[in-house]
């Protein structure tokens, strides 16, 4: 399948790039512990890569803001224990520095806090073929509300025509479709393909080592 090459692609990150989105689950699971709640994990699951208040809302229902806030904060302490368990997703730095080689533009586009996101950033050390990031700094509601994408579009300075969005979760395609962006889906979050192409991903990789593979087949390299 050849596809014309987009002048900008515009990565997730947790699941995506790097293997976290288990970590997610243990740090809100842990969370939900402390808060006297049981949540089953395999719901969490799902609902990773989300908005954090919206994965709240749909998995404990309306809390009031102190609740929510508690509940914010212990998996920001949770995940933060579990981080030196983060691992770069095979091939994933390599593929960044193919695209950036290629001229394409490449945004990491996450809603993570910042503290979080320098984490990801020196575990991906590739801060030469990355143009630009967001956070979750840039807006007020993350995925699947598409601010975040817009931002990252304005940073790469492109169009959303002219760009790719790849994510592995259905928030993140979702995102990118009411962005107007044409979608890749990855497996490496645990979402199974066929929910990511129902989401409207145009097509699903198994992980980054594949889609640097087939870089050549789209027609993406000179």
């Amino acid at each position: 399948m050849t596809t014309h090459a987009p002048q900008a692609v515009l990565f997730d990150i947790d699941g995506t790039l790097v293997d976290s989105n288990y970590l997610h689950v243990d740090a809100w699971h842990q969370a939900f512990q402390t808060l006297g709640v049981d949540v089953e994990a395999w719901l969490i699951h799902r609902s990773i890569g989300q908005d954090a208040g919206e994965l709240l809302t749909s998995l404990v229902g309306e809390r009031d803001e102190a609740w929510i806030t508690r509940a914010k904060d212990l998996h920001a302490e949770n995940y933060k224990a579990l981080a030196p368990r983060l691992r770069l997703l095979p091939e994933a730095r390599s593929l960044l520095e193919a695209l950036n080689d290629e001229g394409i533009i490449v945004v990491l586009a996450t809603s993570a806090p910042e503290d979080e996101l320098d984490i990801l950033l020196d575990l991906i050390n590739a801060d030469d073929a990355i143009h630009a990031t967001t956070s979750s700094d840039d807006v007020d509601v993350a995925k699947p509300n598409p601010d975040i994408v817009r931002v990252a579009l304005d940073r790469a300075g492109v169009e959303a025509h002219e760009a790719v969005f790849v994510g592995d979760s259905e928030w993140d395609i979702k995102a990118a479709s009411s962005a107007g962006v044409r979608s890749f889906g990855v497996l490496t979050g645990g979402i199974a393909g066929d929910l990511l192409m129902q989401a409207g991903a145009e097509r699903v990789f198994a992980g980054p080592a594949e889609f640097l593979d087939r870089l050549d087949e789209m027609g993406w390299l000179e």
